[in-house]
């Protein structure tokens, strides 16, 4: 269990009693016709819908615009989690799912074994700050690895396959597809950083370590979860970082308040842009029909800028 994790709220648990009426009444599968699936949170909802293919509606548990580490359930979702063929989530990352989870018995893929996670990253330059706090703890953000994504298609593969038979073949196609497209993304952003004049950023949250496989250091404001503070001796050794490595961006993101970067940024008299942690997708790209793989070029770039790459 990740250290960030907070206790399951009596409104949630509520909500899981509540439930287990509605799924009583409700149906059971989707019997003959296409899967029902139910995935926590946006980049388990992009590949899910890939490998399920066209035709069939993945319901992510996460809204568009709304950050998922502290999702709460509603009755409904919490039956839809029940009567769902299959839920694809992330044991440890949000507390509501996984508590839904422990009351059904259908099939599922827990992304977190799946991929495999990574210990966080000490900051020795933070030591005794709060970003320091999540040493120990495994980082759940993996999906900033398009490898350790692909690995969550290929077990999507797998179970539709086994729940679905007569469409098997279909299933493990479309994952091929998935990993070839990943495995370039992977490609582009090894080639993209391979040379760059810097290598340290400073993000808004610890959601990027796995960029690591890339060459590049992630220093954060806050921890694992965006809604951790910042204390001023954070902020007092990130302005000494910034000085000294040169610096030249403080990232922001998307679906968490942008104030305490762009404060830094201005600060220091330095940039402040937007990497996306791809934890959701905002209303507005979901409109303008972007997707898992058009957020992870727009990092790339964002971050060859950065770096001078």
């Amino acid at each position: 269990m990740f250290s960030f994790v907070l206790r399951l709220r009596p409104l949630a648990a509520a909500a899981i009693v509540a439930a287990a009426g509605l799924s009583a009444c409700g149906p059971a599968s989707s019997a003959g016709g296409d899967p029902k699936i139910v995935a926590a949170f946006y980049p388990l909802q992009y590949v899910a819908e890939r490998v399920a293919g066209p035709g069939t509606t993945v319901e992510n548990l996460t809204q568009p615009g709304k950050e998922p580490h502290d999702l709460e359930l509603s009755v409904r979702q919490v039956a839809d989690v029940n009567d769902a063929d299959l839920l694809v989530y992330e044991r440890g990352f949000q507390a509501a799912v996984d508590a839904a989870v422990d009351t059904r018995s259908g099939a599922k893929v827990d992304a977190a074994a799946v991929a495999g996670l990574q210990p966080v990253t000490p900051h020795p330059e933070l030591a005794g700050t709060t970003s320091g706090e999540d040493e120990g703890s495994l980082d759940p953000h993996f999906w900033q690895d398009p490898t350790k994504l692909a690995k969550v298609a290929d077990a999507i593969a797998t179970e539709l396959a086994s729940s679905d038979p007569d469409h098997a073949a279909d299933y493990r196609k479309r994952a091929a597809g998935v990993r070839r497209d990943l495995d370039a993304l992977d490609k582009a952003y090894a080639q993209g950083l391979r040379t760059c004049a810097r290598t340290t950023v400073v993000v808004s949250h610890d959601a990027f370590e796995y960029l690591g496989r890339y060459g590049i250091k992630v220093e954060p404001i806050s921890g694992l979860s965006p809604e951790a503070e910042p204390t001023a001796a954070d902020l007092a050794a990130l302005q000494k970082l910034i000085r000294k490595d040169g610096i030249t961006t403080v990232f922001s993101e998307t679906l968490v308040s942008k104030a305490m970067a762009e404060s830094l940024a201005r600060d220091m008299g330095i940039r402040s842009e937007v990497l996306d942690p791809l934890e959701g997708l905002t209303a507005q790209a979901q409109k303008n029909g972007g997707d898992y793989l058009s957020v992870m070029r727009s990092n790339l770039a964002a971050l060859q800028k950065a770096n001078g790459c």
